[in-house]
């Protein structure tokens, strides 16, 4: 039985079926990631007024120092401020969140507005209410990313002792684990 195309080490590769992203294309790279079910958290930040938005690419990069990391697009409404802040508060949301995540995703809206319930936490980040965990962190570097900057943040404060289960981003919808 022959090998197939894309599993040979050399030679041609078959073209891409019909319906199939470009290869290296943005469209791609999101059908790809739809398959990766990845954690839903809010970023938030203060400046004139609090900003904050939906990622689900946050990451855990180091212990000691103790660094997360998020991308956001420099496009979005809350760049201008998070371009500037020295600290960022991080919020993990819990499966019963799926419409403040969805808040937060849109553009447009008014994120800080009822029914979204905050308050001011340590270094004056907004601390959104009833998460699952939540971090306050400094700004240690913003990496160039493309159309995006990786943002590296040391923290500073946190509270882990939220209850519930965890909001996931799969799909291109917010979901829950199931048992």
């Amino acid at each position: 039985m022959p090998t197939p195309p894309l599993l040979r080490a050399y030679g041609p590769v078959d073209p891409v079926p019909d319906g199939a992203a470009r290869p290296g294309s943005a469209e791609l790279l999101r059908s790809v990631f739809r398959q990766h079910a990845a954690g839903v958290a809010v970023i938030t930040a203060q400046g004139a007024e609090p900003v904050g938005f939906t990622a689900t690419s946050l990451t855990s990069v180091a212990a000691e120092p103790p660094l997360i990391s998020f991308g956001i697009g420099t496009g979005s409404s809350s760049w201008p401020v998070v371009e500037k802040a020295e600290h960022v508060g991080v919020h993990l949301l819990g499966e019963h969140q799926r419409e403040l995540a969805a808040t937060f995703a849109r553009s447009g809206a008014d994120r800080f507005a009822a029914p979204t319930r905050y308050r001011t936490g340590p270094e004056g980040v907004p601390i959104l209410d009833d998460v699952l965990a939540w971090l306050v962190c400094r700004v240690v570097a913003r990496v160039p990313a493309g159309d995006h900057r990786l943002v590296l943040a040391e923290v500073v404060a946190g509270d882990p002792t939220g209850a519930g289960r965890p909001l996931l981003y799969h799909q291109g919808g917010f979901t829950a684990l199931r048992d």
